[in-house]
């Protein structure tokens, strides 16, 4: 694996949410790791080579500021809507959802209800169908992102009222 090939697979992992990724092949392994609690601006990489491989790689990678500038932007509409609302955002990139197929209703519509833990949408990521949940109890206030459409990583996608 070349140098470049590694520092894509850090951005690809550090964009992606993901807080660790392991990746082993005959001729090496490799762990990327992202610091869950801070914001994502770093990630560690580890590689270790099977015997009679050499493989040169940083140890830790300063992910470009290209990942900044979307938190900025995403954080200006929370200031324009109520304090008391709480925002549900996508953990991960990919294709949000409202339906669990093309032939079924929709999880949840503005007005509904919902408890904790219950399925709002799902995130299609590489072929993998996420189900997000609920993290709060409350209202479906405003739905933020369209049927079939991308979403970034920590874009918000509803607005719940708590109850």
């Amino acid at each position: 694996m070349e140098i470049k090939e590694i520092q894509n697979l850090i951005k690809f992992v550090a964009k992606s949410g993901a807080h660790e990724v392991k990746l082993e092949t005959d001729d090496f392994k490799i762990t990327i790791k992202t610091n869950a609690d801070a914001p994502v601006t770093e990630t560690q990489t580890t590689i270790q080579t099977v015997p009679g491989m050499v493989v040169q790689a940083p140890q830790q990678a300063v992910v470009a500021t290209e990942l900044e500038a979307p938190a900025k932007k995403e954080s200006e509409p929370a200031k324009d809507v109520a304090d008391n609302l709480i925002t549900i955002k996508s953990p991960m990139i990919g294709t949000f959802y409202r339906k669990p197929s093309p032939d079924k209703d929709v999880f949840i519509e503005v007005g509904d209800t919902v408890k904790e833990g219950d399925v709002l949408c799902v995130v299609e990521a590489m072929k993998l169908f996420n189900e997000i949940e609920s993290e709060v109890s409350g209202k479906i206030v405003k739905i933020l992102v369209d049927d079939s459409s991308p979403v970034e990583f920590d874009q918000p996608l509803f607005l719940v009222e708590p109850v």
